[in-house]
Formats: C-alpha cells, structure tokens, sequence
C-alpha cells in the first residue's frame, strides 16, 4: 500500500518539479500511521536519491553553480546532522507540529517567488553578495547550516528556503537556483538520513517502498508538467507543501 500512495503522490512531485520531502512525511505519517521520526528518516533518506538524479541532469544542462552549491551544501551537512540529533530528542507532538507549519510556510516563500519576483529582484540588486571574499563565505556557511538544520531536524527538504536565499543574497537566476539547489539539497538528506539511522529511526522496508512509488511516479508525472496551465502549475505548487502541511497539523 505504501508502494500506491507514494506512486500517486511521485506522479504530482514529478508534476510540478518538488523534492516532495514534506509530503512524503505527511503520506507516511498520516496515511500510514509511521512513527513521525521514522517518517522524517524515510523521506530523507529517499530525497537523497532523487535529488543525485536531478543534479546530474541539471548540471548536464549547465544550470548548477559549483561553487555556491559546495559551499552552502558542505555547511548544510553540519546543520543537518546537528538537526537529526535535536529531533531524535523531541516529542513526537511537538515534533510533528513544528513540521506541519515549517512546510506550511514553504508555501508562503514559493508564492513570493513564483508570484512576486519583481520584489526578488528589487532585493538582489542592494544586497547581492559577490562569488567571492568573506563576506560570500559567511552567507554560505550561514544558509547552509540554517537550512541543514531545518532539514535535518523536520525532514523537510528546504528547497523554497534555499532557493530564495541564494536568489536574494548571490543574484542567481531561477534557474541555476533550482539546479544547484539539488546539489545543495544531496548532501544535506545523506547527512540527516545519517543521523537518523545512527539513531534506529530508518525503517529499510518502509524505504525502499518508499523510494520505489516515488521514483516511479515522478518519471511519469514529469511528462505532464508542460501540458497543464501555467498559472495551474504554480498553483499546484503552492497548494502542495500547504495542504499537506495543514494535513499533518491537524492530524497531530
């Protein structure tokens, strides 16, 4: 059952192009009644792998900026792990919670980015650091392990966080934003899924089944995603982390 709901919720991920680590939580958590830890390893366990396919393919394309992405990623391993562990030490109540209104929240970040981008813009052009110097070494280290930890801690893959953060602080364009955001994302999910399997809450069986739906459905979903409505397509990503958000609060 758990292969079904992870192949139709794939399908929608590989829609509207999301990592898809808050809802996968949300399916397992509420749908299959897994231990909300154990969720959390799961979903990041799994995003480690798609996101390796998505670097790849988008640093074949020349949409990945190396250097930001080894920067803020390499921090972001410190955060995540760091996050684990704090998890691993919460209660599943509160745990849940605070999950439910950070993916919540993503929401509130994309339609900014996805609706607003002339106050994107507006902020890049004062305050955009250069590639270079200390100055770009501190605002990696900073949203790598802000970030890392928000993964690592809540299972949720950041991905709107980060995006928006390298767009307002480095100038990158949407593009090379999403792309190195997997490279950012890659090691960022292999050190949280780490933490929780030190931790015994990575259930292998649940993983793989897991891996599979998911994997399987967004192969399929992904040859959707330019026959549906733009204005849908954003929609759909907004509406995604919120509902499911919203899903989790309410079931805590």
């Amino acid at each position: 059952m758990i292969i079904f709901g992870t192949l139709a919720l794939g399908f929608f991920l590989g829609l509207v192009g999301a990592g898809g680590s808050g809802m996968t939580i949300t399916l397992l958590s509420v749908g299959y009644g897994v231990p909300i830890h154990s969720a959390l390893g799961v979903a990041l366990a799994a995003m480690s792998f798609t996101m390796l396919s998505g670097t790849i393919s988008h640093f074949r394309e020349g949409d990945v900026d190396v250097k930001i992405g080894a920067l803020v990623g390499g921090f972001g391993m410190v955060g995540a792990f760091l996050g684990s562990r704090v998890a691993n030490s919460m209660p599943t109540k509160e745990l849940t919670a605070f999950t439910a209104i950070l993916l919540m929240s993503s929401a509130i970040v994309l339609y900014f980015q996805l609706f607003h981008k002339e106050m994107v813009q507006a902020f890049v052009a004062k305050h955009a650091a250069p590639t270079k110097g200390i100055k770009f070494l501190i605002c990696g280290a900073c949203i790598g392990i802000f970030n890392g930890f928000l993964s690592g801690a809540f299972g949720i893959g950041a991905t709107a966080y980060i995006q928006i953060a390298i767009m307002l602080f480095f100038g990158v364009d949407l593009f090379h934003a999403i792309g190195t955001t997997m490279m950012i994302i890659l090691p960022i999910s292999v050190s949280g899924g780490l933490g929780y399997l030190l931790s015994g809450h990575l259930d292998f069986g649940i993983f793989v089944q897991t891996l599979c739906g998911l994997t399987a459905g967004a192969y399929v979903g992904a040859k959707f995603t330019r026959l549906i409505p733009a204005t849908l397509l954003r929609c759909l990503i907004i509406g995604m982390p919120l509902t499911g958000g919203a899903i989790l609060f309410f079931n805590r």
